[in-house]
């Protein structure tokens, strides 16, 4: 049989460049990734101390025994800084830290009442020693890691007052006394405040597979638009400013359902999520914004690329913008920091502010992101259909 060159060396090419192009992506994608878990120090969490007394230095003691690359850093401040206990909660809602931890004022005082009284250990209420502040709404599965390492702090927490404190109780405590030997059994807890708390099982979809769809979509339906307007031969009957003003409308009626459907499909699975039809507005909105600046980018690559290059462009564009979303840049490798610039990421943390109330504000970068890959993406898409104009019409009719 005979194979000509032309075909050997497409297929042998083809083969080549789509390896490397998968490998070269995910490679990208794993990295984001790769060695997160020592790089969870990276991830700073506030520590205040109202009580000033020997709580608040057992929480320093637990600290120094969980200091590690795979613990959060605990950066201690003054009440100077942070007068109240909702100064601390708005730092971890601007986002300055991942999660804060406080003790409470008068905290050791009220274990010491309750340890030396059988009545006051009867009413003694150990959660109010210590209260964390985190966010579940913020990359959900990290946040979980926020948790559970203030959780671990509390029970080291518990720990190191026993070590500091726990033989000069039981040289004077009434241990016989069940009230109060329960509360040297269990000194120290805490209440916690999750900003917005995300249970939902769909909430890892939201910053993984969800920042596909605005990009994916916008493909396929420009691919079926450039093969439905080739057959029909609508550009020979469209004048350039008709045709631009057709593709122009379709677009922002195609992205407008689109992102109805993704912000629908998002509020259907919700459970008992805390969110309203303002915040719904509000996620739609931004939604369409980065689903048509998609669609516009989109259609202007498919006039300069050759179709069977679209395959590498595309999955490059989901991959890369992906990765900028799927983890925060505290876990990842300096560089990955580009994806600062990128739809996706821009688009989640704008969503994240919408579903926060607030708190996630950095609008003054996301905004004028979005809003300037637009404007690209509108100029980009007027030269494409004026080179697309320009390359049907000179073409011979069939």
């Amino acid at each position: 049989m005979y194979l000509p060159k032309p075909f050997i060396g497409g297929v042998v090419a083809s083969f080549l460049l789509l390896q490397l192009l998968f490998l070269a992506n995910m490679a990208y994608l794993y990295g984001s990734a790769y060695h997160d878990s020592i790089r969870i120090s990276s991830m700073d969490v506030l520590f205040v101390d109202y009580d000033q007394d020997v709580i608040g230095s057992s929480i320093n003691t637990a600290y120094q025994g969980l200091a590690s690359k795979g613990f959060p850093t605990i950066h201690q401040h003054s009440t100077t800084d942070y007068p109240t206990p909702d100064d601390v909660r708005q730092a971890v809602c601007k986002g300055q830290y991942w999660g804060a931890i406080y003790t409470n004022t008068n905290a050791s005082s009220r274990l010491s009442s309750a340890l030396a009284s059988p009545q006051t250990a009867e009413t003694y209420d150990n959660t109010e020693a210590l209260t964390y502040v985190w966010n579940g709404a913020k990359y959900s599965a990290y946040a979980q890691t926020i948790y559970s390492s203030l959780e671990m702090l509390v029970q080291a927490t518990r720990g190191a007052y026993s070590q500091i404190n726990g033989t000069a109780v039981m040289a004077t405590a009434n241990i016989t006394d069940t009230r109060i030997a329960q509360t040297l059994l269990d000194p120290i807890s805490a209440s916690s405040i999750d900003i917005k708390p995300t249970n939902q099982g769909v909430r890892f979809y939201y910053n993984t597979v969800s920042m596909v769809m605005p990009i994916l979509q916008q493909f396929f339906f420009v691919m079926a638009l450039n093969g439905i307007s080739s057959e029909s031969d609508i550009i020979r009957l469209l004048s350039l400013k008709m045709g631009i003003l057709l593709r122009l409308s379709l677009s922002i009626c195609y992205t407008f359902i689109g992102s109805l459907c993704m912000t629908g499909y998002i509020w259907g699975f919700r459970e008992d999520w805390d969110v309203n039809g303002g915040q719904f507005a509000l996620t739609w909105m931004a939604i369409w914004l980065v689903m048509h600046l998609n669609f516009l980018l989109i259609d202007s690559v498919t006039v300069v690329l050759p179709t069977k290059f679209m395959p590498f462009a595309i999955l490059t564009w989901i991959i890369i913008n992906v990765s900028s979303s799927i983890s925060p840049f505290d876990l990842s490798a300096g560089f990955y920091r580009v994806g600062y610039a990128l739809p996706a990421y821009e688009l989640y943390q704008l969503l994240l502010d919408i579903w926060t109330d607030g708190c996630n504000p950095p609008l003054y970068r996301t905004l004028p992101i979005l809003f300037a890959w637009w404007l690209i993406g509108f100029v980009a898409f007027i030269f494409g259909m004026r080179k697309r104009y320009s390359q049907e019409m000179s073409l011979p009719l069939a």
